[in-house]
């Protein structure tokens, strides 16, 4: 399900396609992950009008019925990579848009795929090559290709956007991706990314290889559960998992007004931007931090202590998330007060001075400890050596006196 690539691989595998199929057996194969995320009501709310996601990914279809008039082609940074003339096939990118901002199309829109946050607008954001496209070799291996993440998400910062969905997949983290994620956050975008699907990879049998972007601080880290809402056995545990969404056989939209059904973590991920969407239209000045904060406080089916490595702190549910965010919405995450250091301005005296590092020598105080027990028991015999002289002083002078 995830090829192993130098630069970067899409996160989810599709299983299986199918030719177009009836509109409305593709609402009705959506039925299930609506109501797990419990959808309807949340659109009671929000259904993300005024919020742009940027999808990272293999480049998206502008004019698939169920996405037309939604969809703003930005740049693409594979470019070179295929030879000219070769036309992106943007299978992955449709489908992962499809499920964050798909509107249906017919009467009213009841038919083909609804996205999480169906009044949502997309920018698409070329930065995968799909396997089968004749430059993924030339793209996976040219270092010239090797930060076009992190291009990619400085490139929708700086276009407007307000999510940032990473349905990919990586083992090895960069510099530049690490200094683009902290510049996305700081302008208050959300990061949403796959944690991967080597779930059948242990590592000393703990937990799965760690993803990037998704393992990166501050990015919402998205496992994937299968229809009882357990972790899919394909998708990864480890402690960067923040919260899980449905993972299996999900439908969703490809080029040329066609409908696919696949599995991953990619799914997943695009199903939780979609909620974070909600989120940031109805609370557009949310911080990412309480905005994650809001996804997994409103969670369901959460593992028993609250958290585990395999769905997180549980299934993104979409209404209570925004219900959650509403209880959030007049906080901030930054401290306030007169003693907080304002990270504008140097610390006070202009430069901080010597820091004293104290080095805890466990045998010394188990001496100092042991001399001072002694000093103890050493001084508590000689007062009682001293009372018992006192006494016998006394006897006497009694003696003496009668």
């Amino acid at each position: 399900m995830l090829r192993r690539v130098m630069a970067v691989a899409t996160a989810g595998a599709l299983l299986f396609a199918a030719a177009p199929a009836r509109a409305d057996d593709v609402r009705g194969g959506q039925r299930q992950v609506i109501k797990t995320l419990q959808l309807t009501q949340a659109w009671r709310v929000s259904k993300g009008a005024g919020v742009t996601v940027a999808v990272l990914d293999s480049g998206v279809d502008p004019y698939h019925r169920d996405l037309a008039g939604s969809v703003r082609v930005g740049k693409d940074f594979t470019a070179g990579a295929n030879p000219p003339g070769v036309t992106p096939s943007r299978l992955h990118g449709t489908y992962m848009a499809s499920l964050i901002a798909g509107h249906g199309h017919g009467p009213e829109g009841k038919r083909g795929i609804i996205g999480v946050a169906p009044e949502a607008d997309v920018l698409s954001v070329r930065v995968i090559l799909e396997d089968e496209e004749p430059g993924f070799r030339e793209f996976n291996s040219a270092e010239r290709f090797e930060n076009v993440v992190a291009r990619g998400i400085k490139y929708a910062v700086d276009e407007g956007a307000d999510v940032i969905n990473m349905s990919i997949s990586k083992e090895l983290a960069t510099r530049e991706e690490r200094a683009a994620i902290r510049y996305a956050i700081s302008k208050g975008v959300v990061l949403v990314a796959a944690a991967g699907n080597d779930g059948d990879r242990k590592i000393d049998g703990d937990f799965a290889p760690y993803s990037y972007p998704a393992a990166f601080p501050g990015v919402v880290s998205v496992g994937a559960t299968d229809r009882r809402l357990r972790r899919a056995t394909f998708s990864n545990w480890n402690s960067s998992v923040q919260v899980a969404a449905p993972g299996v056989d999900i439908m969703g939209a490809g080029p040329g007004d066609e409908y696919w059904v696949g599995r991953g973590t990619s799914q997943a991920t695009a199903l939780v931007s979609g909620v974070a969407a909600l989120i940031k239209a109805k609370y557009p000045d949310m911080s990412p931090p309480l905005l994650a904060q809001a996804l997994t406080a409103g969670a369901t089916d959460r593992p028993p202590g609250g958290y585990d490595m395999a769905t997180g702190f549980g299934v993104v549910n979409a209404a209570r998330a925004l219900t959650e965010a509403s209880r959030l919405a007049g906080h901030t995450e930054t401290a306030i007060g007169p003693e907080v250091q304002d990270p504008a301005k140097p610390l006070a005296g202009g430069r901080a001075g010597p820091i004293e590092v104290v080095v805890r020598d466990d045998r010394r105080l188990t001496v100092y400890a042991a001399v001072g027990v002694a000093a103890a028991v050493g001084a508590i015999a000689s007062l009682s050596v001293i009372f018992i002289l006192v006494r016998r002083v006394r006897r006497a002078h009694s003696s003496q006196d009668a």
